[in-house]
């Protein structure tokens, strides 16, 4: 592939990420939250209303989770990854279009689809970063990886720049009330990331591999590679080693992320504050992301995702006794500043580690990693704050996650990892199967 050819298909790779990230921003922490909190469970105490919507996440990446190593087995047989992303992103895209439809009382309806529009977002990012190493050589993978997420920021950011406009002034956008603005807002979700996937739904192209012969069904072929990978992944220490650290750490990003505004809620924050601080945000990590690229090359990945990490400690700490608008406002430069970093410096220490021919199977187990880390999380954050009445404490035990995944992080040897991937590599294992 020439140069040219390879710097379009990651401009297209970027580009996905330009208009999924909507989704993260608008329905997973914005504007969502809110609207589940004060319209759809309406009626509800207001720390139910919080635990309800952590359950609602818990579900919805379990379900992910579960689904990620095996869809990311059959990806690397059938050459499909392309074809699952394909699936997946239409399956959020017409669930966010459907959450037009959410009115009072209907948290149900909301969590159902919210949980679809989850899978179909988290399920699609699988295949999404199996691309990368395809796209991406190792010594350009950090720059790429970290390209992807600030396109993500500002795609994010873009569009709910327009849905805080369009919320606050509903009048000028023809709409009766503010409630409407917040359902059109849900729904443009779904056309931006429509729009926006079709560059790499276009240009991106699976790898051509040797075929052979099926004789099972691929989801027999999937599991059976799950087994083969669990069994084969203890050539791999130092992956399983970061896996494990990012498993933890994970939890406590994916926590804030998912439940910050709905806790902001609870203790009393206008919605319109919440929503303009993670405006804020997203605009914030755009510059540091890309800072983050760069420092990595300066200081080695790992020290930098050290950094991250040790500002999210003093994040936790400012949440648990965060009382006002401006304390949040705080708190969503300060995440800004490192979310993007923590994020794109994981994905890219891991595929530097990732076996030959092992790329979607691999970004599998990445997936269900944190995955099944987002399930313990938010779950605790809610089932503390059902028990106790109050949020704060649940916050608070988010610190464990940090302390451990920075621990154990201190035990991963990258070059080493790096070595152990390409000692163990085989060859045989990139054939693809296809259907006599």
């Amino acid at each position: 592939m020439d140069l040219k050819s390879r710097k379009k298909i990651q401009r297209s790779w970027m580009m996905y990420d330009f208009g999924n990230s909507a989704f993260a921003t608008t329905i997973m922490a914005a504007v969502l939250p809110v609207y589940y909190s004060t319209v759809a469970a309406s009626g509800l105490d207001d720390n139910l209303a919080t635990s309800y919507w952590g359950y609602s996440q818990s579900i919805s990446v379990l379900i992910v989770a579960i689904l990620a190593p095996i869809l990311g087995a059959i990806s690397d047989f059938s050459a499909a990854k392309k074809k699952f992303l394909r699936f997946f992103a239409f399956m959020g895209i017409i669930a966010s279009l459907l959450m037009m439809f959410i009115g009072e009382g209907d948290y149900i309806f909301a969590s159902l689809l919210f949980i679809i529009g989850s899978i179909g977002f988290s399920g699609a990012n699988v295949f999404y970063d199996g691309f990368l190493p395809e796209i991406a050589d190792k010594d350009e993978m950090d720059k790429v990886s970290s390209g992807g997420f600030a396109f993500g920021y500002i795609g994010g950011g873009i569009l709910l720049a327009i849905n805080v406009v369009m919320i606050l002034s509903p009048d000028v956008f023809g709409l009766p009330n503010t409630e409407w603005a917040t359902r059109l807002a849900l729904a443009s979700v779904g056309i931006w990331w429509f729009i926006f996937a079709i560059p790499l739904l276009k240009n991106i192209k699976e790898e051509k591999k040797q075929q052979v012969t099926r004789t099972k069904s691929y989801v027999a072929i999937g599991f059976n590679r799950v087994g083969n990978t669990f069994r084969e992944i203890k050539q791999y220490k130092q992956l399983v080693i970061f896996l494990i650290a990012f498993w933890l750490y994970n939890d406590g990003i994916s926590t804030i992320i998912r439940m910050a505004t709905v806790y902001g809620s609870e203790i009393g924050i206008a919605q319109n504050d919440l929503i303009i601080a993670l405006l804020i945000t997203q605009f914030v990590g755009i510059p540091f992301t890309f800072f983050f690229g760069w420092l990595a090359t300066k200081i080695n990945p790992k020290n930098a995702l050290y950094i991250t990490l040790f500002i999210y400690l003093g994040i936790v700490i400012i949440g648990y006794f965060m009382n006002s608008a401006l304390h949040f406002y705080l708190l969503a430069i300060i995440v800004g500043m490192v979310q993007g970093g923590a994020q794109s410096l994981s994905r890219s220490i891991f595929g530097r580690m990732i076996p030959a021919g092992k790329h979607a199977e691999f970004f599998g187990f990445y997936g269900i990693s944190s995955k099944f880390a987002a399930v313990v999380g938010p779950f605790m954050f809610a089932t503390i704050g059902h028990l106790t009445g109050n949020s704060r404490l649940g916050i608070l035990s988010l610190i464990f996650f940090f302390v451990a995944g920075i621990i154990l992080l201190r035990f991963v040897d990258i070059n080493k990892g790096i070595l152990e991937a390409k000692e163990a590599s085989n060859p045989n294992d990139d054939v693809i199967v296809k259907t006599k």
